[in-house]
């Protein structure tokens, strides 16, 4: 398709400078009408400017919408039953939210009758493969436009002269401004570039939005008691709960005790080692809860077949592959694991680490005390049925040694 065949578009748009630039130069370039869609996952940050900068550059067709409760029950809350990180730290605050934007994309679209949908992440990042993954699995024959692959714009400098050429506002607020590129929603706030490209550099306490410093944490350690119905947090301390609201929750108390922090490398799917920092303060507590009820209502192999899927269902994410097969299937099964995890997990949090302080399920507890007492057990277990099991399971051993 060439570009005088493109006549509608829709842009993914944050009213920044980046997608600013990119709304005008995508008028330049394509000749076409840009439709912008701006979508509210609770980074923070007010939305609504962003419909007065699109109609001030003539956009006519501007979507903005409050995706916070879509965005936790159908794509946070599932990641998290099957207890998904990855590289053993990361919990995917980014790429679990590209899957959702792509889908907003690709119905704009196709309400508003564009011919293609554009976004502006870079040729460098993840993104660009999340983003476009999942619009092609969603629409085979969607056309995709990705500016920093395209143009010329290569460096800040020659963006700002582009922008002032245009007549696009640069917003600048010395003194304010932060030198790392930083996303955030719900789940997460992430901090990249900068110094933060030196991995030996410390990253500077200020840097930090969501959460205190564990050395500044209260003294005194808060409780939380959460409610768990088919493996997702429904309340906390006996409150009912949405999906939105309990994480919203959890990212006030679990940040203001300097819960979520980590700083890692990681490897990207385009092949190159990144640093990052992240704060994910309450889908930290969600984690360790989360398996802390499962360690009571699952049975031994499924948890550990859980757990040996994982990684890949991780890198499954990760990679962009939110709307592939092999995700659906995947999480048929962990969905379906679920059925019985529930019941109450109460946590510690303090000085930067979340415990479990105990876990209860009245209705689907494999936990038998009769058994595993210590104490007289009253015949519901004869210790030496262990003997034959041992001897089975070390005969090839037994053989082997002998050899």
């Amino acid at each position: 398709m060439s570009k005088a065949a493109v006549k509608k578009v829709v842009l993914a748009y944050s009213g920044g400078l980046d997608t600013s630039v990119i709304l005008k130069w995508l008028e330049d370039e394509y000749d076409c009408e840009v439709v912008t869609f701006t979508a509210d996952i609770g980074q923070g940050e007010e939305v609504e400017p962003a419909r007065a900068k699109a109609e001030k550059y003539g956009v006519k067709e501007i979507y903005i919408e409050n995706l916070q409760e879509e965005y936790v029950r159908d794509f946070v809350f599932p990641m998290f039953r099957a207890n998904t990180v990855y590289e053993g730290e990361y919990l995917l605050g980014t790429a679990i939210a590209r899957p959702l934007i792509a889908k907003r994309l690709i119905e704009i679209a196709r309400e508003t009758g564009a011919d293609a949908v554009s976004h502006g992440a870079t040729g460098k990042g993840n993104d660009q493969v999340r983003f476009e993954l999942g619009a092609y699995a969603l629409n085979p024959d969607i056309r995709i436009i990705a500016p920093w692959r395209e143009w010329e714009l290569n460096s800040r400098e020659s963006l700002m002269e582009y922008a002032e050429s245009a007549g696009i506002a640069i917003e600048q607020k010395q003194g304010t401004k932060s030198p790392y590129s930083m996303d955030a929603n719900l789940l997460h706030i992430s901090y990249e570039g900068g110094n933060l490209e030196d991995p030996w550099v410390e990253p500077d306490e200020d840097m930090w939005r969501w959460s205190v410093s564990p050395e500044a944490a209260p003294d005194k350690p808060a409780y939380l008691e959460l409610g768990f119905e088919k493996g997702d947090i429904v309340s906390i301390d006996g409150e009912a709960l949405t999906p939105a609201q309990v994480l919203i929750r959890l990212n006030q108390e679990a940040g203001a005790h300097g819960i979520g922090r980590i700083d890692i490398v990681e490897n990207r799917y385009v092949g190159m080692k990144s640093r990052g920092c992240y704060e994910t303060p309450g889908g930290t507590v969600m984690l360790k809860a989360h398996r802390a009820i499962e360690s009571i209502t699952l049975d031994r192999e499924v948890a550990h077949l859980k757990d040996d899927l994982m990684p890949r269902y991780a890198s499954t994410i990760y990679n962009g592959y939110w709307w592939s097969p092999e995700r659906k299937v995947m999480q048929q099964m962990i969905d379906a694991s679920q059925l019985s995890v529930n019941g109450e997990v109460r946590v510690k949090l303090y000085k930067g680490t979340v415990t479990v302080a105990g876990r209860k399920s009245a209705s689907h507890s494999l936990f038998d005390k009769a058994i595993v007492t210590f104490e007289d057990d009253a015949g519901a277990y004869n210790q030496k049925d262990a003997e034959g099991f041992i001897k089975l399971n070390a005969l090839r051993m037994r053989i082997a040694g002998k050899l």
